[in-house]
């Protein structure tokens, strides 16, 4: 399969719809969803294939300080 292929079937999950206009069944979204993420898995970087998630960087390095929790009892909810 080559890249344009790749590309067709990511479009077609994405939209539902093939590039002529013709509705994706569910059967044709299940085994494209397999062909893209197989065909990814042997052509693309990792961080170029579907559903990449970067965990490059430590959870310290881009989230705020930590703030304390203050608890409410029931009553000072209302």
């Amino acid at each position: 399969m080559g890249r344009d292929v790749y590309d067709n079937m990511v479009a077609a999950v994405q939209t539902g719809r093939w590039p002529d206009g013709r509705r994706v069944t569910g059967e044709q979204r299940e085994h494209c969803m397999k062909a893209i993420i197989a065909w990814g898995e042997l052509n693309l970087a990792a961080e170029e294939r579907i559903g990449y998630i970067d965990k490059g960087h430590k959870a310290g390095d881009s989230c705020d300080e930590p703030q304390p929790i203050k608890w409410l009892k029931n009553e000072e909810t209302s």
